[in-house]
């Protein structure tokens, strides 16, 4: 029995060790493009360059206003950030702990958006923002993070529920209202399900192309999702330039995520209670 476990751990991990290997294969090849010169990016047999380009990150960064748009991208991503964490922790909470009639029906119906296409709200949205005067600005990718989001919703909904009731009963005798449970006792328990919410905001707002590229057309309002495309234009693609911008605009969620990732795995599971 101990020599079959020996060989099936080994055999476990070799498989993780070539799993890593093949997920890790695409960075190391982002890394060594970026490193490149146009003349061995363009030759098919190059797969690591002969003197590596260090300069390369410094014209990719000296050309165009990255600075600019690096801070345009920090401005909408943690704006979002924080209404997706205002807007979801409350309605979560009234989800889990209001017995008001109609709940289950309002909960299923907000489940069913899930299901609607981005590309179908697409048009009537860009619509309203323009009524609005709203384009060329971030308010269009600001505002709707404030009005929640039905997986967030479910997420943290899911995690509300897994806490016992007696917390709050307790508060309610010490003379705690509703919105003072919520600050004071439920969101510090709850900091694993909002790191959760807090790192899928900054993923999907950082790496967002198809909001900016809708509603932003001034390249000083520019993102840097939106800048990097400048880097292909319409007979070539400066690879080794786009391929610097690609890596560094990936460095923060990859760092985010590492911070994170202890709460992030928690709250994922939604089955946490509470603990010591």
């Amino acid at each position: 029995m101990k020599k079959a476990n020996l060989l099936w751990k080994i055999f476990v991990y070799v498989m993780l060790t070539l799993g890593a290997v093949v997920m890790l294969f695409p960075l190391v090849w982002m890394i060594s493009v970026s490193l490149m010169t146009n003349i061995e990016v363009e030759h098919a047999g190059v797969w690591w360059p002969a003197v590596p380009q260090w300069h390369n990150y410094i014209e990719t960064f000296s050309t165009l206003p990255f600075g600019r748009w690096t801070m345009n991208t920090i401005i909408i991503t943690f704006s979002t950030i924080v209404g997706a964490l205002l807007s979801n922790t409350l309605v979560a909470y009234g989800f889990a702990r209001f017995h008001a009639k109609g709940r289950n029906v309002l909960f299923m119906v907000m489940l069913a958006t899930m299901m609607l296409p981005s590309t179908v709200t697409m048009i009537p949205l860009f619509i309203i923002f323009r009524d609005l005067g709203w384009v060329n600005t971030f308010r269009p990718l600001i505002v709707p993070a404030f009005f929640g989001n039905a997986f967030f919703i479910f997420l943290l909904r899911q995690f509300f529920m897994g806490l016992p009731t007696e917390l709050e009963d307790a508060a309610k005798i010490d003379g705690l209202g509703t919105l003072g449970i919520l600050v004071r006792i439920m969101l510090p328990l709850m900091l694993p399900a909002l790191t959760t919410v807090a790192i899928f905001q900054f993923n999907g707002a950082w790496n967002d192309f198809m909001g900016p590229l809708i509603y932003l057309n001034r390249h000083e309002t520019f993102t840097l999702a939106l800048g990097i495309n400048f880097f292909r234009g319409q007979h070539h693609v400066q690879w080794n330039f786009l391929m610097v911008a690609s890596l560094v605009s990936m460095l923060p969620s990859l760092i985010i995520f590492f911070l994170g990732q202890k709460y992030f795995i928690e709250g994922i599971s939604v089955s946490s209670g509470v603990k010591g």
